[in-house]
């Protein structure tokens, strides 16, 4: 394939060298000084050689003389961009002299700078002289470069294919291995493996992702379903541990993990992407997938027919081509930015692009891509008969290296880039631009930002296929910074990949399992180099030892591993040849010694430098020689206590990661010099003279994305706040406020406060231990607030008046000591778009709302969906309700008859814990006769340790039918999901009475319900049909479960003596129920009338339990029994087909 795709990229290192040559401080600061004749020549010859370059690269696959003359002079490139940034170094170097910021370090010796420079120049204009000749025989064309312009994608472009489209051409093969699956397999012992095998880019992966999501499938195997990425390192211990999200080293503890985690649980297990042709490790681990539960299956996909037979138990999926007209319609989806506009003539073209694309789903998005802005029929043609295969075996990759050769030179160049990144790497986007920038790739465009060009690169190469998979991740892991703002990672589809080492051959050098032999991986034209080992720097030195590439980038760390792969000590401890090391341009290093390993000196052209994780005590005072460093990460470096003092004089950092430095305690002295800084995640306030201020910031205008200030007590003065200027910083979207120390030190933080008032376009504010008594009023004045969170302000009563944000969607609440209510001033909060809502130690929170509004006449909370109130002990009851309109419920005449109430009417997940007083659902309107408080779309129920809560809302006798469902609503939670009840003494009642006669329609989509601590609970009546799980624990009243059942089930007995049901009665019993948990219920005499459909029964100490019966005489299903501490139990249902299924039997302490 090297010869398929190998197109080489050198147009842009010339124009980057062009570009270099012509630096104004090169002349400024006479670096090249005895040198002008040898920089005059270069830059006469670089412009003629731009003319051809453009042809010669084009030329270069069809010519076999081209190649090793483009190679040549791709070398020779490279060592005048180094020879080039090394002048550029020295001017910077006498600039800060001049300007007094200057560190000696040996490196100033100009006559010896001018000779070691001069000998250099000398030979690449002789090697590019020599290229010169060489080139006028070839007799190029002249065919100028293009200039470079990024396009800024709207956001309604077609850039994207639907994915109805995907779902739609696979839904056929989807239902095929669907019933396979779930219907074909449910009762077979051993697991079934369907492999999925077909050539690369045909959407093997894509169909495994639509069998894995569809719903009929996740509730089949709901006990545990499992993605793996297998690539080609079948490693049977990491598959083990991913498969557990273990890190055992161990092989034999990996797999007996894996027997235990499988045990008795029905499961589904997609291998994605196998290479594996040893039959011993797939043997080795199929033994352990046997242990699983009858009707668990396994999904792989794979390339190769062979091994698919190895691992199938029955036939294969041989995955079809795709019909040519889905491949047309995501061509036209992927062509045409307007569906409705597509030009006739070119719409006529379609169909012979559509034959190109052999079926495949991924050729067909990236020749749609190339065809993308192309407006002309000549355009198209050139493109469709560059389409045409030589290989009529693979018709795939020739449509890829058309796709990569239709992308402008530095798009090729980040792309290519990519290959250092192992296949199925999960790549951090912000950190790969910021790689691109260090390399040089991004091109220059006036007035626009580096970073601003390199996301519009990375849109266009989503938009052209060559990424996928981009998802946006929340930062947990950064604990006070990324909260709130996520970051986007991707992947690169394999034969992509493919094409990207094809491209870059041996300038990248890619490894994550340590070599056999140190010294071979690593060859003089690596430049980009990804270790992540065990003993990295052992197969690092000993390469370098023997030879001596110009390495750029040095990527080493496990974060570049899949998340299942743990190293016994992937971190750096030492290494040699320091020496080597001087042309780095970009340096991930993980390592433990308190001292960063490479100096600075070594270190001078670097650009971007990661030692996140790392156990450095200090930064040495001489990184401020780094004066090319833009982005610097020294975040979660636990024992950093200082910043070097010089770091004001490093004034092309654009990105300073100072975050989870738990013991950095002040920033150093004038950080305000820092003007290009654009992210600086956490500044910490310190005291003394030889710390900066908060007031430094007032400078730092371009600063975005998440910022923390901390240590605000050391503020004094509200000055100094004000004068920080935070209104200006206008690409702020994540702050946070935090204080620490004592009481005494916060004195001043109202005003403090106060001075820091946010930009307008703020998205997410954090406020932490803030001991002002009120907060204040520009928070309310943030019309783009999406999320408020306030920690610890105990002597705040009152919250900043929220009713005028009306964006707000997330509020947070926490530790708020004197809080009284979330409306203040005498006024009624709307909190119209609010969608989560958290209170949490709020003890004297009693009001919902300061003022007494209508009832009925406004809803609080109209769009909210979470809720959750904790430790809140003053809190008596929910918001008041208001009358519920049409979009929830039928005719609304006859809903006002029916007096429905709500105050959520879109809540789905409630949890209620740790609330002494709580009694009421809804305030008045609960005791109003006639007024039935419901919550229409609840689904998850959550109620712990609330004493005074004596029940359910109670059922209605009046159905009201809602327009999602096809059921009518007789209790107060028609839709939910999962209950949960904990620690409830006065509690008694589900809301299930005796009274109730249709079972189904009491909580009629029930599938969880869990009882624990329910001292007053006695019985829990007509169980809804739709249980799959029920937990019983200390209940010590509970006396019985279902009740008395007859043929013609009244619901209304007690626990006496039930004969069992009839087959036909089954039908109105319990036909989902799958498990029941029954733990300590002293009282419990009898568990009668249990569906033959249970898989697990557990009971453990119930000391009066003397029967357990099934229904129908027999446990068909029955998987796992166990019954322990059960001193009155006597029996147990029998007969040949009464445990026929039985897998795990357990009986202790049981007569």
């Amino acid at each position: 394939m090297a010869e398929l795709v190998g197109s080489m990229v050198v147009g842009p290192l010339l124009s980057l060298v062009k570009e270099k040559a012509s630096s104004y401080l090169l002349d400024q600061y006479k670096v090249m000084e005895g040198m002008e004749e040898q920089h005059e020549n270069l830059k006469v010859m670089l412009p003629a050689i731009l003319e051809r370059i453009t042809a010669a690269e084009k030329q270069a696959t069809s010519r076999e003389a081209i190649r090793p003359w483009l190679q040549k002079l791709k070398v020779a490139a490279y060592e005048a961009i180094q020879v080039f940034d090394e002048f550029n170094y020295e001017a910077l170097r006498r600039q800060a002299k001049k300007e007094g910021r200057y560190i000696k370090l040996g490196m100033g010796n100009r006559i010896m700078f001018r000779r070691r420079m001069g000998n250099k120049l000398c030979k690449i204009v002789r090697d590019i002289e020599a290229l010169v000749k060489q080139m006028r025989d070839f007799r190029f064309d002249k065919q100028p470069q293009a200039q470079v312009q990024i396009n800024y994608l709207r956001e309604n472009d077609s850039t994207m294919v639907d994915p109805e489209i995907v779902s739609r051409s696979r839904d056929e093969e989807k239902q095929k291995i669907v019933r396979m699956l779930v219907k074909e397999q449910a009762n077979n012992k051993d697991p079934m493996v369907v492999p999925i095998v077909g050539m690369g880019g045909l959407g093997k992966t894509t169909l495994a992702q639509l069998i894995f999501n569809d719903p009929e499938v996740k509730k089949h195997f709901h006990q545990l379903m499992k993605w793996v990425c297998v690539s080609d390192d079948f490693d049977v211990c990491n598959l083990a541990n991913k498969i557990c999200n273990a890190s055992e080293s161990n092989l034999e503890n990996a797999l007996q993990n894996l027997q235990r985690e499988l045990a008795g649980k029905r499961y589904l297990l997609v291998l994605d992407d196998v290479w594996n042709k040893d039959d011993n490790k797939w043997n080795k681990l199929n033994a352990c997938l046997k242990h699983g539960d009858v009707g668990s299956a396994i999904l792989t996909t794979t390339r190769d027919k062979e091994i698919a037979q190895l691992m199938s138990t029955g036939e294969e999926h041989g995955i079809a081509r795709l019909d040519n007209k889905f491949i047309k319609e995501i061509i036209e989806a992927k062509a045409f930015i307007s569906q409705e506009r597509k030009p006739t003539d070119l719409a006529g073209l379609v169909d012979d692009v559509v034959e190109r694309c052999a079926g495949s789903p991924l050729a067909a998005k990236a020749l749609g891509s190339v065809l993308r802005g192309k407006t002309s029929t000549e355009e198209w043609k050139a493109v469709i008969s560059k389409s045409i295969a030589h290989n009529k075996d693979d018709r795939i990759l020739p449509i890829l290296k058309l796709s990569y050769d239709d992308l402008p030179s530095h798009m090729k160049q980040c792309f290519a880039f990519c290959a250092v990144f192992p296949k199925d790497h999960e790549i951090d986007v912000e950190r790969l631009i910021q790689l691109w920038m260090a390399n040089d790739f991004i091109p220059e465009q006036k007035d626009v930002r580096h970073e601003t060009i390199g996301k519009q690169i990375f849109s266009e190469l989503v938009s052209r296929s060559f990424f996928e998979d981009v998802k946006q991740v929340k930062g947990t892991r950064y604990g006070f910074v990324y909260w709130y703002l996520s970051t986007s990672t991707c992947k690169i589809h394999d034969l992509m990949h493919d094409v990207a080492l094809s491209v870059m051959g041996k300038e990248v050098a890619t490894i994550t399992e340590k070599p056999k032999q140190s010294d071979e991986f690593l060859q003089n034209t690596c430049r980009h180099i990804l270790l992540s080992c065990d003993e990295p720097e052992a197969v690092l030195n000993d390469s370098l030892n023997i030879r001596s590439p110009a390495i750029q980038t040095l990527l080493l760390g496990e974060d570049f591993l899949p998340t299942y792969i743990f190293l016994k000590d992937p971190r750096i401890k030492s290494l040699q040849h320091l020496a080597k090391y001087s042309s780095l341009r970009a340096l991930r290093l993980w390592q433990t010694k308190s001292t960063i390993l490479l100096k600075p000196k070594q270190l001078h052209l670097l650009r971007y430098l990661d030692i996140s994780f790392s156990d450095i005590v200090a930064l040495p005072e001489d990184i401020s020689i780094l004066y090319n460093l833009q982005t610097l990460n020294i975040s979660n470096c636990w024992k950093l206590g200082r910043l070097p003092k010089g770091i004001k004089y490093m004034t092309a950092l654009r990105h300073l990661y100072t975050h989870g430095c738990e013991e950095l305690k002040r920033m150093p002295p004038e950080v305000g010099h820092l003007t290009s800084l654009q992210t600086l995640t956490d500044f910490v306030v310190g005291t003394g003279p030889d710390c900066s201020s908060i007031a430094e910031l007032q400078h730092l205008n371009n600063l975005g994305g998440p910022l923390l200030l901390s240590q605000l007590e050391n503020v004094t003065k509200a000055a100094d706040a004000k004068q920080a200027s935070l209104g200006n910083k206008k690409e702020i979207r994540e702050l946070s406020l935090s204080w620490t120390g004592s009481e005494e030190e916060k004195q001043h933080c109202h005003k403090v406060l106060e001075g820091l008032e946010a930009p307008p376009g703020l998205e997410a504010l954090r406020i932490q231990h803030y001991q002002g008594t009120s907060f204040p009023t520009w928070m309310g004045t943030l019309p783009k607030m999406v999320e408020l969170r306030l920690f610890d302000c105990n002597k705040s009563n009152k919250l900043p008046p929220l009713g005028s944000v009306a964006a707000l969607q997330v509020l947070h609440l926490k530790r708020l000591k004197k809080l009284e209510s979330l409306c203040s001033g005498g006024t009624f909060f709307h909190f119209p778009n609010l969608k989560e809502l958290t209170l949490e130690d709020l003890p004297e929170f009693d009001r919902w709302c300061e003022v007494n509004w209508v009832q009925g006449e406004q809803i609080m909370f109209p769009q909210l969906e979470k809720l959750f109130i904790t430790n809140c002990g003053k809190v008596t009851a929910l918001p008041g309700p208001a009358l519920l309109g049409g979009s929830c419920c039928g005719d609304s005449k006859e809903q006002d008859e029916r007096k429905l109430w709500s105050a959520f009417p879109v809540l789905k997940v409630l949890k209620l814990q740790c609330l002494a007083k709580f009694q009421r659902w809804g305030g008045a309107a609960e005791a109003t006769q006639g007024q039935q408080i419901i919550f229409p779309q609840l689904e998850k129920l959550s109620i712990k340790k609330c004493p005074e809560l004596a029940a359910l809302p109670s059922a209605t006798s009046q159905g009201v039918s809602f327009d999602h469902s096809d059921v009518t609503a007789w209790s107060a939670f028609p839709n939910l999901k999962k209950l949960l009840l904990e620690d409830l003494e006065s509690f008694k009642s589900l809301g299930m009475t005796e009274a109730t006669h249709e079972r189904s329609q009491v909580l009629p989509r029930l599938e969880s319900l869990r009882i624990r601590d329910c001292e007053s609970l006695v019985e829990v009546f007509n169980v809804p049909a739709s249980l799959k799980t029920m937990d019983l624990h200390d209940c010590p009243k509970l006396k019985s479960i279902f009740g008395e059942l007859q043929d013609e089930p009244t619901f209304n007995q007690g626990p006496s003596a039930a004969p069992k049901l009839s087959s036909s009665a089954w039908d109105h019993l319990l036909p989902c129920l799958e498990s029941l948990n029954i733990r300590q219920c002293e009282s419990l005499s009898e568990v009668l009338n249990l569906p033959p459909s249970l898989r697990e029964i557990d009971i453990w100490e119930c000391p009066e339990l003397r029967s357990v019966e099934c229904c129908l005489g027999e446990f068909a299903t029955l998987e796992r029994l166990v019954l322990s501490e059960c001193k009155s139990l006597a029996s147990l249902p029998d007969g040949p087909q009464a445990y026929s299924s039985l897998r795990h039997l357990q009986i202790t302490s049981c007569p």
